[in-house]
């Protein structure tokens, strides 16, 4: 055996190797749950053609340069995903377009966001009963007479 062939045999045992290492972290990934930024969203997102979309059932629009990550956490292009319905986590960029978006699998989407941990409302659902107003304010629709819209109390 020349040298050139102990080098080839050395560089395929090294490479099959590598590869059983990759398939190991990527089997790895599959079951890990993933950590999502505080202020992302979780909706139902249909894409109807880029880049127009539906999010929880309203229009909407994706950025130009939208990321779309897939169950395991790979990137998809939108256009592979045209009429499917999928919950999602979702970032809105500083244009209020949806930039990044997570497709979530079974578990994740069992688990609540970190936004919505240990909510039951919040701070701002109660500060009414604070004031003694109502939780709910009245609805203006922009035809309310200026003498029948609710008076501000001392």
């Amino acid at each position: 055996m020349n040298r050139w062939t102990a080098k080839f045999l050395v560089l395929i045992a090294s490479f099959a190797l590598l590869a059983g290492v990759a398939q190991a972290q990527s089997e790895e990934i599959g079951i890990s749950i993933r950590k999502f930024p505080q202020d992302a969203k979780r909706g139902e997102l249909v894409i109807l053609g880029a880049p127009d979309a539906l999010m929880d059932g309203r229009a909407d629009r994706l950025a130009p340069g939208i990321r779309i990550r897939d169950a395991k956490n790979a990137l998809v292009l939108s256009g592979t995903l045209v009429n499917a319905r999928l919950l999602v986590n979702y970032m809105r960029d500083n244009t209020g377009l949806v930039q990044t978006v997570w497709v979530l699998t079974p578990e994740e989407a069992a688990l609540k966001l970190p936004s919505q941990a240990g909510q039951s409302g919040g701070f701002f659902s109660n500060i009414g009963s604070l004031f003694g107003t109502p939780n709910a304010a009245p609805k203006d629709d922009g035809r309310t007479p200026y003498n029948q819209l609710p008076k501000y109390k001392q």
